[in-house]
């Protein structure tokens, strides 16, 4: 366990911390806090567009281009960008061996529910319209971009659109009721998220919404049918019960599941992975998990 390094990124959050900070500020602090690229990995950077979304896809040396994740950031659908998660993204199809397409999908309020699951219909749409088999694509995204990774499954389901080869989940924000226990419990020990900041993302992107509608709370939804999925949260959560939750409500509807709690891990601890030797280990992990299913 890396305490020394875990408490100085605890301490670095804890130093940006600023009550009633309007999304944009929060956005602009996000971006500064982005870890850079290696400029020498040797990845091959495809930088488009689809429709009026921004959108890169990433070839690491030596990947299998054939094969695909898609990847969506996290920020309480209403921050992030392809600059704040790009390294994140493209440390995963390194650790997979396999391609990555990053997506800039709209962000509330100005975009609320659902334009990000029509977006991120549109980026799947993208990779199999590039001849990738969608066996081997996996959908795989952090905090809201795992509330997304289940929604987009759901609704490709209801569009009769294959569904992807499987599905990973980095400490998935999947009930935007924001109710569970974990929401309490460990309040005192998650330094980035609360009821309060989740709240205020439900609002921004449901509006006057239902929170119980599955593509915005998939939690809720059919699960039935779905691909292999992968689950990583941190024991010191308020998102915890997201992810134990979605783990049991996909094992109850015949899902192939694995869900990996790892201790005293914060928020998406993979975001720190430059700093943190666990965030590196998780990466690791999953990009195993996922090359096995997408490059057989």
């Amino acid at each position: 366990m890396s305490l020394q390094e875990l408490a100085a990124i605890r301490a670095a959050l804890a130093a940006t911390d600023r009550e009633g900070q309007s999304f944009a500020e929060i956005r602009v602090l996000y971006e500064q806090l982005a870890p850079p690229v290696d400029p020498d990995d040797g990845t091959m950077v495809e930088a488009f567009e689809i429709g009026a979304m921004k959108a890169e896809f990433s070839v690491p040396r030596g990947a299998d281009a054939t094969a695909a994740i898609l990847y969506f950031h996290g920020g309480g659908y209403c921050l992030g960008s392809l600059n704040t998660h790009r390294r994140l993204a493209r440390s995963l199809a390194q650790a997979a061996g396999v391609a990555v397409l990053a997506i800039d999908y709209r962000l509330a309020p100005e975009a609320p529910f659902p334009a990000a699951v029509e977006d991120a219909l549109a980026g799947y749409r993208h990779l199999i319209g590039r001849g990738i088999a969608p066996r081997r694509i996996a959908f795989a995204g952090d905090s809201a971009g795992g509330g997304l990774t289940m929604a987009t499954m759901l609704a490709a389901k209801t569009e009769n659109l294959p569904l992807p080869g499987a599905g990973f989940c980095i400490s998935p924000w999947v009930d935007l009721a924001n109710d569970l226990p974990s929401m309490a419990l460990k309040a005192a020990e998650d330094p980035m998220i609360s009821k309060r900041r989740l709240d205020a993302f439900t609002a921004g992107y449901l509006g006057p919404r239902d929170a119980g509608d599955p593509l915005a709370s998939p939690l809720r939804g059919d699960l039935r049918g779905l691909p292999p999925i992968l689950i990583q949260v941190g024991s010191a959560e308020c998102l915890l019960d997201d992810a134990v939750h979605l783990a049991g409500n996909l094992g109850l509807a015949g899902v192939e599941t694995r869900l990996d709690i790892w201790p005293e891990m914060i928020h998406v601890w993979h975001f720190f992975a430059p700093l943190l030797s666990e965030g590196r280990d998780a990466i690791t992990v999953a990009g195993r998990w996922l090359g096995e299913r997408l490059r057989t």
